[in-house]
């Protein structure tokens, strides 16, 4: 007679995180392909916003372990008297003892702040839900990067006080401030590159750009946050946006949560996980440049930098001396072209190292250049690491915070 083998009872994982969003949904596919690579779960999930009210279900719900990003009130202190391990995905009270993974809003605001200042803007801009905590925290970092590049930075302010609410209140709040929106952009200097708090704001604010007639992107160059291609699609122009990288946070907070349902301590902390890039769209797809062929050389580079292009291309696309573009490139950019084709490029590769496990022969031909040997060196003279390392590193960027945990 055939012996049947019992098999251990599966975790059941409640998933308290809004779908309605692409950064929520960004989180639903990292965990999906944690469980996919790794334990096997039974799954507890329900079609939610970011502020829905806690599910009725979750109050008598016997689990193992949940992984929430919901806002409300009392979902907090609900999952506290279910005393089951939880990782949280918005900032939750220390006091609480549970550990946190959450969006690196630093890292986000200063990637938004070198987008538009490699585009040759000297003036910048901020608009946010003012009183949304993701938002403030936006908003602090990306004035920090301007001011402490040496320029000024125009912050949307409400005309009075908002109450205080959750990020759905504010959000509805902001989708009624159309009018103080545009009179606000309407007295900015232009040009101007101005970073919203997210996707929805920035659809808002080029809303607003078209009802004032202030052109975007030549007068005002947008960027949002979360990369939600449905709301950035929307937007006119198309919204360029920062990838905040949340199928990672979803991946290491399903891979935290599995060592907490395994018995592991983890300390309460918050680890922040750096974004991914920026996917470039209309929006800021400019350069605010008064020397029309600089301007002309600089798109050049950046749409053919890693078509194995070199300065003599750069000169037929911009017809000039070879010291002119040099000294004209270098006072307005603050590098050579030659710097900047090659600083093109080592993005494009540190991009590469860190998202695929792409050969470095087949990185080296995807950002135009004949030899490894060559792509090393350059790397390693530039970065201080090898490519290897740099890749490892990448790799290693959020894990290496989880695993230090006892």
């Amino acid at each position: 007679m055939k012996k049947f083998v019992k098999h251990a009872r599966r975790p059941r994982v409640a998933l308290l995180v809004e779908s309605s969003r692409g950064y929520g949904r960004g989180v639903l596919w990292g965990v999906a392909k944690f469980v996919r690579q790794n334990d096997s779960w039974s799954i507890f999930f329900q079609d939610l916003n970011l502020c829905d009210d806690t599910p009725g279900w979750l109050k008598n719900w016997r689990g193992d372990g949940i992984i929430s990003r919901l806002e409300n009130r009392d979902v907090v202190q609900v999952i506290e008297q279910l005393k089951v391990p939880a990782v949280y995905l918005r900032h939750a009270n220390p006091k609480l003892g549970k550990p946190g993974i959450l969006a690196d809003n630093t890292a986000i605001s200063r990637l938004c702040g070198e987008h538009l200042k490699e585009r040759g803007f000297r003036h910048f801009a901020f608009c946010g839900f003012n009183g949304a905590d993701y938002s403030d925290e936006r908003r602090d970092s990306f004035v920090d990067f301007v001011r402490r590049a040496g320029f000024p930075c125009h912050v949307y302010t409400d005309s009075a006080p908002l109450p205080k609410g959750d990020t759905a209140q504010y959000e509805g709040l902001g989708l009624k401030d159309g009018g103080e929106v545009a009179n606000w952009i309407k007295k900015l200097p232009k040009p101007i590159g101005l970073m919203a708090c997210n996707d929805m704001r920035g659809q808002q604010v080029l809303d607003a750009c078209r009802a004032t007639g202030v052109a975007s992107p030549e007068e005002i160059a947008v960027i949002g946050v979360d990369n939600d291609d449905v709301l950035c699609n929307l937007s006119d122009p198309p919204l360029s946006s920062v990838v905040p990288n949340a199928e990672r946070i979803g991946y290491e907070a399903a891979a935290l949560l599995a060592r907490m349902m395994a018995g592991a301590k983890i300390p309460a902390g918050e680890i922040f996980v750096a974004p991914s890039g920026i996917v470039t769209r209309r929006s800021t797809d400019v350069l605010a440049m008064e020397d029309r062929q600089i301007a002309a050389a600089a798109r050049f580079i950046r749409e053919h930098a890693c078509d194995g292009i070199d300065v003599a291309d750069v000169l037929r696309a911009a017809p000039m001396s070879r010291s002119t573009l040099d000294r004209r490139f270098l006072k307005l950019l603050g590098r050579s072209p030659k710097d900047e084709i090659l600083r093109i490029r080592l993005d494009r590769v540190k991009q590469l190292l860190a998202e695929t496990d792409f050969s470095l022969s087949i990185i080296a031909e995807k950002v135009g250049l004949a030899h490894v040997e060559h792509l090393s060196r350059i790397f390693k003279s530039r970065l201080k690491v090898t490519p290897s390392e740099y890749r490892a590193q990448a790799l290693t960027n959020v894990t290496k915070n989880v695993n230090s945990f006892p």
